[in-house]
């Protein structure tokens, strides 16, 4: 049987399907499972042990390229789709990209959400076997593997997260980085401030609150970021530290997921590095104020999901007159009891 999987975007929703790899394997040991996504998260997925092939979009570098390219180049991803004659879709996406490539796919079998399901109705028209959630799949990993079960029967658990193998390549640059930095030492713990919306962020002053607590502790935090106000932002909370946090250069994806294998401890809010590091069994503390913690989080015991107290939480509001209110409803305290509880190390005085 020949699969594929379309979870197109974005980094965290790709990382909490990864366990219906292993389940439609437990199913069947000799399917063949491919995935469609977008380019800039497609090394997450190459040379994965579980999947036979990755298809990358590149919707974003089409469309900057003008209308005709956008659709030059969605037709060759169609056509490549269907020359694979695919026994089943899994479309994980639920909205109207994900289900265009999924119905002109090609395949007989075509599973999606219900209506209640679906981010985008149009999806509907995708799917020609559309999965009812119950509240037993609040979890949006929960969700996915709803339609893999509904697809593929008889497959058993799957993990919480992952499973996401660790390039090796990746991994001896990394090591070869932290002793570069003299970050041999234990406990290594990663801070990450960024994420997708700005009623999502944690407050930067606390971040330099906490960064300031570790550094009194003797710890020097490793400090991730994606883009130039991600940066920006980690170079103020450096700042706080008193030079004992590293700044860590921006890497490849690859490299990002080695980086969170190695440490101890990931602190973060509803961001795809939290997810990352989950995934490669690393444990987390992770922040959540317009999300929910419940549908979202990671899951086990190796993780602290720290939920807003406020009733309106969660919200999923992109902006709010009660931001500010929001983000300091989880204290500095909170986040570094967290720590302690899953890095004993860190409750010691300095």
């Amino acid at each position: 049987m020949k699969v594929l999987i379309v979870k197109i975007s974005a980094l965290g929703d790709v990382v909490h399907a990864l366990p219906v790899l292993a389940y439609l394997k437990s199913a069947d040991p000799a399917v063949e499972i491919d995935w469609l996504v977008e380019k800039s998260f497609a090394p997450l997925l190459e040379g994965h042990p579980l999947i036979r092939r990755v298809h990358a979009l590149e919707m974003k570098s089409w469309r900057r390229q003008g209308w005709k390219q956008a659709v030059v180049g969605t037709l060759g991803v169609i056509r490549t789709l269907r020359r694979e004659r695919y026994d089943l879709v899994l479309d994980l996406q639920g909205n109207s990209k994900s289900g265009l490539f999924t119905l002109l796919s090609g395949a007989p079998l075509r599973v999606g959400f219900d209506r209640d399901g679906v981010r985008e109705w149009p999806n509907l028209l995708a799917s020609n076997r559309r999965v009812p959630l119950t509240a037993a799949d609040h979890h949006v990993g929960a969700r996915a593997l709803a339609l893999a079960r509904a697809g593929l029967p008889g497959g058993n658990a799957a993990p919480l997260a992952g499973p996401l193998p660790v390039d090796a390549q990746a991994l001896a640059k990394i090591e070869a980085l932290l002793t570069e930095e003299g970050l041999t030492g234990n406990p290594l713990v990663v801070l990450h401030y960024g994420t997708t919306w700005k009623t999502k962020l944690w407050p930067q002053d606390s971040w330099e609150q906490l960064v300031a607590l570790l550094a009194e502790k003797g710890l020097r935090p490793i400090l991730t970021w994606g883009n130039a106000e991600e940066e920006t932002a980690a170079r103020a909370i450096f700042a706080a530290s008193e030079g004992q946090a590293v700044i860590w250069p921006r890497g490849s994806l690859k490299e990002l997921v080695a980086l969170l294998s190695r440490v101890d401890l990931v602190v973060g809010a509803d961001t795809g590095p939290v997810h990352i590091a989950a995934a490669v069994d690393t444990p987390t503390v992770s922040i959540y104020r317009v999300t929910d913690a419940k549908r979202n989080g990671p899951r086990g015991e190796k993780h602290i999901r720290l939920q807003v107290d406020l009733p309106c939480s969660p919200c999923l509001k992109k902006t709010c007159e009660r931001d500010n209110e929001c983000g300091a409803r989880i204290t500095v305290e909170q986040v570094l009891d967290a720590m302690a509880t899953l890095c004993p190390a860190l409750s010691s005085d300095p």
